[in-house]
């Protein structure tokens, strides 16, 4: 099957949108998708973007059920390792369920990796759910490192109330 890969545009954040609530679906989180359209065209597409996005794009000819032709995409950014130097952070990596095992995921996890490399990242991160057996197998595959079973790191958020009473808080003398 022919496909590009290509980066996003503002213009193609309805499909990201789309995307990403179906993504949610699958990793069973939809009533965890706040971010609306119009804030990944400004959180994306403003002066100082906080992430980057490819799609893979099928033509017309090889289009989605549902007549999409945009059928997968990922989301990156860049932090930094006080340890390692740069890195690159891929917070998704999704092909529609219908083209999967086509070799788009791997081409596009490859993509993502060849960007990490042109900009110099040390390193390449992301997380799967535990029960996400096919993800992890198929990272795993490629050559990722389950930092958990490997170091033992655990992944911790501060969301919500407990963000806004910690941002709250006194600081202490």
């Amino acid at each position: 099957m022919e496909f590009t890969i290509r980066e996003c545009e503002a213009k193609d954040c309805k499909d990201i949108s789309r995307m990403i609530m179906e993504l949610a679906v699958h990793l069973k989180l939809p009533e965890q998708v706040k971010v609306s359209r119009k804030e990944l065209e400004q959180d994306g597409f403003s002066g100082q973007p906080f992430f980057k996005c490819l799609i893979v794009e099928v033509s017309d000819e090889n289009k989605s059920r549902d007549g999409h032709t945009m059928v997968g995409y990922a989301l990156y950014f860049y932090s930094y390792s006080t340890m390692k130097g740069k890195a690159l952070y891929m917070e998704d990596l999704y092909i529609m369920p219908e083209f999967r095992g086509k070799g788009l995921g791997k081409a596009l996890l490859k993509r993502v990796a060849q960007i990490s490399r042109e900009q110099r990242c040390k390193r390449l991160q992301f997380m799967v759910q535990d029960w996400n057996r096919p993800s992890l197998e198929f990272y795993l595959q490629h050559g990722a490192k389950d930092l958990t079973a490997a170091e033992g790191w655990h992944v911790l958020r501060f969301e919500g109330g407990a963000l806004d009473t910690l941002a709250q808080a006194a600081p202490e003398n």
